[in-house]
Order: structure tokens, then C-alpha cells, then sequence
């Protein structure tokens, strides 16, 4: 074995691996069995994160976080042990997504018979009446969500439908922030929706377009109190878990809450925020996913931050901080760290 670990350590790598992890101090009892990633998990801007498993791989799809102008590709991360993480660069731009013609954000990604969808909004689209719309630039009168396609996590990705799958405005949600959920029947629901509201559709069998629902809507709001934008789902115990970011992305008071049903069309009514701005550690925490390690009941909050001291808007970190229940199921704060995780959570092998 090449002792990568300790070629790498306190020398960032741009182009593969992060910055190496620091070695575990005995004095630290949560770092006494591992390894930890740090906090942020790898180099760079970046916001917005999906965590997503598979296989036997951990996969960070985040938005690149900079100059709007500036967001035209996406990257990849991967890891097999939560604590190093390759980079997969360009894994999707807008030379292949032809139609979007600035900002490609907040990826989504969901394997389907052997084939890897990779859900996007793109181009921040805009619509008249709103004080960002300008009639004399069209550069942001068309746009909405993608779809991208590639037989590998990592891609190559080609355009899947050479047009956004939601491009109209529906429910007075922007359609931005898609997150895809296969629930247990196999049915597959879309979440979405900027501007304070989001929808719910139910996705066709090739995610080509929508199934409606039993009044002829394509899309339900699910919208619960304080939404503002970044929905996220998962399952544990029989209780659908339904989150989402409030406050303004720009800046301190950008947060999470959640909410519990018994289905994953709700209804959702909110119960608290378990991650906020922490003055000692971050601001502008939020826009986040969830990982549940396999074969436990260890999950990790992945989520984006803003450093201190630090007065760009864009600029924005990955993070990932373990995340704990209490015995009645609901969601105890998640505490910002700068160790971040640490590989003693996963399974022995």
C-alpha cells in the first residue's frame, strides 16, 4: 500500500484528493477510533450539497460556489470511507446543457435501472412582474430544471431531454432546488420550488414528465410554515422526514428545520430548526442532505457554511457533521464542527 496519507499531509491537492485529513488526537474521545474528514470535507467553493450512497461509495454532488456568471459546471466527489474524497471535475457544463446559458445548481442525483439521473436547475429563471426580471435581457426568461444522464455516477452526462423538465411556474414556485425520492412502493416524487413555496409531482416511469394527480394537477404544494427554499426527504423508523431551508441564502440567518409524516405526501407541519448560523464556527448554514450509512443507524448531515471571517456572499464551503435522534424521533440540533466526521462511524469490515 502507497502511503498516500502521509504524502498528502497539510498539502492541498486541487485536482484529486482534499486537503488530508488530520490525524486523530488521544485526548479527543471522538477521534480516539478514526480518522476524520475536517470541515469543509474537500477544497474549494462549494454549496448546495447532495449526499447520496452508492455502492460502497459516498457521493457529494454540490453546486460550484462563486460569481453567478462563473457557476456553468458542476463537479463530483467520492469517497469510500467518508474522510478522503476524489474529485470528479466538469462532470456536467453548459457546453452539454445547450439551453442553459448561466448557473447550473443544486444537483440532484438518483440511480434508475442501471442509469444515474442527475436533476438540475439551471439559468435561475425569472418571470415578469418580479423586480429581478428584466425585459431587455433574456437570459433568464428561459430555464427551469434539467435532467442529465450517464451510465456512471461520474459521468459522462448527456443531456436527457434537450429541454428543462419544469420550466413554467407553478404554484408561484420557481423551479429551482429538486431533490428526487423514491419512496417505498417504487414511486418516485420530485420536490422543488424556490420563491417560498414548494411542489410535489409524482414522476413518470423514464422521468420524461409527470403523473397527475387525482384532482389533474401536475404538481401539490406541500409548502410548511417558514419555506423558503432546498427541500430534502428520507425515511427512518416509518417516518418521513421532510426538510428545508429558511432565511435568506446571502447571509446569518439561513437555517434548517424539518418536519415529520407518516407519508411522504405529508402533510408537513413543522416542528423545529436543527441547524443554524454558530458565531464561534460559521454562518449561513443550510442548503443540506442527508447520508445514512448503510446498515446502521448513523446518519451525517451534509450541508454548506459560509467561513468567518468572510464577506462574500458566494463563497461557500461542503460540510459534513454527524447528525442524532432522541428517543421520540425527533431531530436534535446538529452542532457545526471543524473535525467533521469521522470514519470510526462506519461498519467494521
Amino acid at each position: 500500500m502507497k502511503y498516500i496519507t502521509l504524502l498528502c499531509l497539510g498539502i492541498l491537492v486541487l485536482d484529486g484528493c482534499k486537503e488530508t485529513p488530520k490525524m486523530q488526537e488521544a485526548n479527543n474521545p471522538a477521534q480516539e477510533d478514526g480518522l476524520t474528514a475536517g470541515n469543509p470535507i474537500f477544497p474549494g467553493w462549494y454549496a448546495d450539497p447532495e449526499g447520496v450512497v452508492i455502492g460502497d461509495e459516498y457521493w457529494v454532488y454540490p453546486t460550484y460556489s462563486d460569481d453567478f456568471e462563473k457557476q456553468v459546471f458542476l463537479d463530483a466527489f467520492s469517497s469510500e470511507d467518508l474522510v478522503h474524497w476524489q474529485k470528479h471535475a466538469r462532470i456536467l457544463d453548459t457546453t452539454i446543457i445547450k439551453w442553459a446559458r448561466q448557473a447550473l445548481w443544486a444537483p440532484s442525483m438518483i440511480e434508475k435501472e442501471g442509469r444515474y439521473f442527475l436533476f438540475f436547475g439551471a439559468n435561475d429563471i425569472q418571470r415578469p412582474g418580479r423586480p429581478s426580471y428584466d425585459q431587455n435581457n433574456d437570459i433568464n426568461h428561459f430555464g427551469g430544471i434539467g435532467v442529465a444522464v450517464g451510465d456512471s455516477p461520474a459521468g459522462p452526462f448527456t443531456d436527457y431531454l434537450g429541454k428543462p423538465l419544469i420550466s413554467d411556474f407553478y404554484n408561484d414556485a420557481q423551479p429551482i432546488d429538486q431533490f428526487v425520492f423514491k419512496d417505498k412502493d417504487g414511486t418516485h416524487y420530485l420536490f422543488y420550488g424556490g420563491w417560498g413555496h414548494c411542489n410535489l409531482g409524482k414522476l413518470n416511469n423514464d422521468f420524461t414528465g409527470f403523473i397527475p394527480w387525482d384532482d389533474s394537477s401536475l404538481f401539490r404544494e406541500v409548502t410548511p410554515e417558514g419555506y423558503v427554499e432546498g427541500p430534502f426527504l428520507f425515511l427512518r423508523n416509518d417516518i418521513y422526514y421532510f426538510m428545508w431551508s429558511e432565511g435568506n441564502w446571502t447571509d446569518g440567518s439561513y437555517k434548517v428545520a424539518y418536519a415529520m409524516a407518516d407519508a411522504a405526501t405529508g402533510p408537513y407541519t413543522r416542528v423545529g430548526t436543527i441547524l443554524e448560523s454558530d458565531p464561534r464556527i460559521a454562518t449561513g448554514a443550510g442548503h443540506h442532505s442527508v447520508i445514512n450509512i448503510p446498515d446502521t443507524d448513523e446518519w451525517i448531515m451534509v450541508y454548506h457554511r459560509r467561513p468567518i471571517p468572510n464577506k462574500d456572499r458566494d463563497h461557500r464551503v461542503t460540510c459534513m457533521d454527524r447528525m442524532e435522534f432522541n428517543s421520540d424521533g425527533t431531530i436534535r440540533p446538529v452542532q457545526m464542527t471543524f473535525e467533521g466526521v469521522t470514519s470510526a462511524l462506519l461498519p467494521r469490515r
